[in-house]
């Protein structure tokens, strides 16, 4: 397990950089190691979101380790349920799992399922396994949390091909009219969907103009930044107008060499592979 020390109900944490950027290398690894343990896996969208769940889960979000079902916790959908391999190393190093159940990662029977489910607990916010649902159950996260006066903030992370999803679009609609700014939506802008480049399955246009036209205050960043990360997260926690989009433009495999770029959505992962972008990550310390 990672170690940090961190207040464990603040939220926006200070936190150096350069730690953060270690911990964002270490899930890197994790993710190869997991995805390698199967021989086929979600290992390129997991390099590339490293960052976002670094500073999301380390700095960002109000939780407590110590105890995982507090009630005033921070919420943390994960819509893009596939993605596990990078989700669940990082529950294991911000102490939300312990770290020996990785071992189980996708055998019959584990609660770690390739599609995260709330058989793992709390921790699982809500089960996502059809893409397009975790905007919704998001928004009503969030208008629960208004209606309750709770100063929970709600986060939900979407694929940028989930967004040809019609569902999406209607909770969009629906956060913007009720001013959620207790929501905070980051898409992980890699580019790639299951059939290949986005730009050639379906052409999604500028999305940063349809989330304006929505009525979400949007904001483009790079999302292997953690400078940007974090800052874009401050200025969401500082709006209380409208909810907030921030569209992070990832790099698929972002860490091994011999991996970035490649569009693989379930890639299989040999063992000479994943040693190779083992040593590949581990001179990147």
């Amino acid at each position: 397990m990672i170690g940090m020390d961190a207040v464990p109900v603040a939220r926006g944490t200070a936190c150096d950089i350069d730690t953060l950027e270690a911990i964002a290398r270490e899930l890197r690894r994790q993710v190869v190691r997991l995805v390698a343990s199967t021989g086929q896996g979600y290992v390129q969208q997991g390099l590339g979101a490293a960052d976002l769940f670094a500073a999301l889960y380390f700095v960002e979000m109000r939780l407590d380790p110590e105890n995982p079902d507090w009630d005033e916790r921070d919420r943390f959908v994960l819509s893009t349920a596939h993605n596990t391999a990078i989700f669940y190393a990082t529950l294991a190093a911000r102490g939300l799992i312990h770290p020996a159940m990785l071992t189980d990662y996708c055998r019959d029977g584990s609660p770690l399922e390739i599609n995260a489910s709330e058989r793992l607990g709390t921790v699982v916010e809500a089960t996502c396994g059809s893409l397009g649902q975790g905007l919704s159950v998001a928004a009503g996260m969030a208008a629960a949390a208004r209606r309750r006066g709770s100063d929970r903030r709600i986060y939900v992370m979407l694929g940028d091909g989930e967004m040809q999803e019609g569902q999406v679009w209607e909770a969009a609609m629906a956060v913007a009219g009720w001013r959620l700014s207790n929501l905070c939506l980051i898409i992980d802008d890699n580019r790639m969907q299951a059939d290949g480049d986005i730009e050639t399955v379906m052409p999604m246009g500028y999305a940063a103009d349809k989330w304006k036209a929505f009525g979400w205050r949007v904001e483009e960043i790079d999302g292997n930044d953690m400078r940007a990360i974090l800052d874009a997260l401050d200025t969401a926690r500082q709006e209380s107008g409208k909810p907030t989009c921030i569209l992070a433009r990832t790099l698929v495999g972002k860490g091994a060499p011999s991996l970035e770029g490649i569009f693989g959505h379930n890639m299989k992962l040999p063992a000479d592979v994943a040693a190779r972008a083992l040593a590949e990550l581990e001179r990147s310390r």
